[in-house]
């Protein structure tokens, strides 16, 4: 227990004591010191958001896990325990590499095809043409018309937008009902939304690989989850057989959304504004619903 004591107090002295005394000696490294911290936030908060939900998340606790585990069997001394986790450490490289050689496409992937313009850039999809959206949205669940609407968020969608049809018209409640008119050139397939321009239709999604969705999930939302499992685009899908409107976020699907709800939900995180849980869909959802009966 002493050594341990001591240990502690030994890196306290050389590490902490030093760097603190080091950054009130020279006051500019303070400036350096948050601008790093504040990158490496941002950097670790993206990939995060990029990865959760995927397989790749399970991985990155397990390398956190042994990091701390190898740094610790250093710091006490635990020679053989440390010389294990080292050499899993080493070689574990390769294994993560082959495993998770998809996922870790994927996320490459997802970081060349983000826009860095769009850093820049304050143009979103504005209300009015969210409103319009939303309206033929509830138009062809009247009339059970299938329907699948991408709006295009920080990540670039031209990979997708090259399988289709190209557009680049303003967006109306009339033409996007008429895309989807069942026996139509461009009906089957998605549409596509950047910021307020509809910029192709019978664009072709990538289907899920999960296998433990629900029977009843036809094509469309299979496809609306394999690209937000890929992308962070918001997908609204209309259902063929039931008339139901459904919202896919990062992999996530909530279905029989109501006009009021679906409508809120697109406009606050099309602009862009800070997302909460996918939960609070459902909550309110099931709020509304209980307040009816």
């Amino acid at each position: 227990m002493e050594y341990i004591v001591e240990s502690i107090k030994i890196f306290y002295e050389t590490h902490v004591v030093s760097y603190f005394n080091m950054l009130a000696e020279y006051p500019i490294k303070i400036v350096t010191l948050l601008i790093d911290l504040a990158i490496v936030f941002y950097l670790v908060d993206w990939v995060v958001r990029m990865i959760k939900g995927t397989r790749a998340m399970t991985l990155l606790k397990g390398i956190i896990v042994l990091m701390i585990a190898t740094a610790l069997s250093e710091f006490l001394s635990l020679n053989i325990l440390h010389y294990i986790l080292s050499t899993i450490s080493t070689y574990g490289v390769v294994m993560v590499i082959v495993i998770f050689q998809p996922e870790l496409r994927r996320t490459l992937e997802q970081m060349g095809s983000t826009d860095i313009r769009k850093w820049f850039d304050s143009e979103t999809t504005d209300e009015t043409a969210i409103d319009k959206v939303v309206a033929s949205v509830y138009d062809m669940a009247k009339t059970k018309t299938g329907a699948l609407i991408v709006f295009e968020r920080e990540m670039n969608l031209e990979s997708i937008v090259s399988t289709g049809v190209p557009i680049e018209a303003k967006i109306s409640k009339e033409l996007i009902e008429n895309i989807f008119v069942k026996d139509t050139p461009l009906h089957d397939g998605a549409l596509i939304i950047k910021n307020s321009k509809l910029v192709a239709a019978s664009c072709i999604l990538p289907i899920t690989n999960r296998e433990d969705l629900d029977r009843e999930y036809g094509t469309r939302h299979r496809a609306a989850i394999g690209l937000s499992e890929q992308y962070d685009a918001i997908v609204v899908v209309v259902s063929e057989e039931t008339g139901k409107v459904s919202l896919v976020i990062d992999g996530k699907i909530i279905r029989g959304l109501n006009e009021e709800i679906l409508k809120k939900e697109l406009k606050r995180r099309l602009e862009r504004k800070s997302q909460k849980a996918i939960k609070e869909i459902i909550e309110k959802q099931k709020h509304l619903l209980s307040s009816k009966k």
